[in-house]
């Protein structure tokens, strides 16, 4: 039988990235909620894996956009229902609110090109990760760790970068699925202000290998989560 996979966006330029041909290749039945277009969300009875992608909002700004009430609803469905759950930076976020980790706004923003560090407690969802390596980077907030999940990784930006419960659940702050072709798209939509921890758009697009290595470590991660 097939996997049938939901996805959530928030936003029309950010997309699955590499995640959707790696999904298409494996036969899967792929559908998409867009709580901001006004779609209305599924059940967990309707899928076996969620995706929550990224978005330029905060989930802490429902007087803005009421259907995130909604959207957090249909993530604890997806938890309480033991859904293999995948959240990418606002995904991410919601997906540790939901836990009950807080999110705040982070101390630096942080857009570009850093390194990231993963810790001591990595799972086996991220074995074929090098204990180092830079990620692409596009957020202001941050999210505690939530209760029965573990630190997975930090960057000198941002202390809490990713978390895991078991290896169906895994939220991450950074961005592996983006590639070039959709990093052009967001500059279009939004080109960022250098600062300490922001690059600018010729720093970011200047090496294609870079986003082919992180789309690597991405289907890596997807490779292990659809075994799970």
């Amino acid at each position: 039988m097939r996997q049938r996979v939901h996805w959530f966006q928030h936003a029309e330029h950010e997309t699955l990235g590499c995640i959707e041909p790696w999904l298409k290749s494996r036969g899967v039945q792929l559908r998409c909620t867009r709580g901001f277009d006004g779609d209305a969300f599924p059940r967990a009875r309707d899928y076996d894996w969620l995706i929550v992608m990224g978005g330029p909002m905060n989930v802490y700004v429902q007087d803005r956009h009421p259907w995130l009430a909604a959207e957090k609803k249909a993530i604890n469905d997806a938890i309480v229902n033991n859904r293999k759950v995948l959240g990418i930076c606002l995904g991410a976020q919601l997906l540790a609110d939901v836990m009950g980790g807080a999110v705040s706004q982070n101390k630096y923003k942080e857009i570009g090109w850093f390194d990231v560090e993963l810790t001591s407690d990595r799972p086996s969802l991220l074995m074929d990760w090098p204990k180092k390596f830079q990620a692409f980077h596009w957020h202001g907030d941050t999210f505690k760790i939530p209760p029965g999940c573990v630190n997975l990784a930090k960057s000198d930006a941002c202390v809490n970068q990713a978390f895991a419960r078991g290896n169906a659940m895994l939220g991450l702050q950074f961005h592996l699925e983006l590639t070039h072709m959709d990093a052009q798209r967001w500059l279009q939509d939004e080109e960022p202000k250098e600062e300490r921890y922001v690059q600018g758009a010729a720093e970011i697009l200047v090496d294609h290998s870079r986003f082919a290595m992180n789309n690597r470590l991405m289907e890596s991660v997807l490779d292990r989560m659809l075994g799970a």
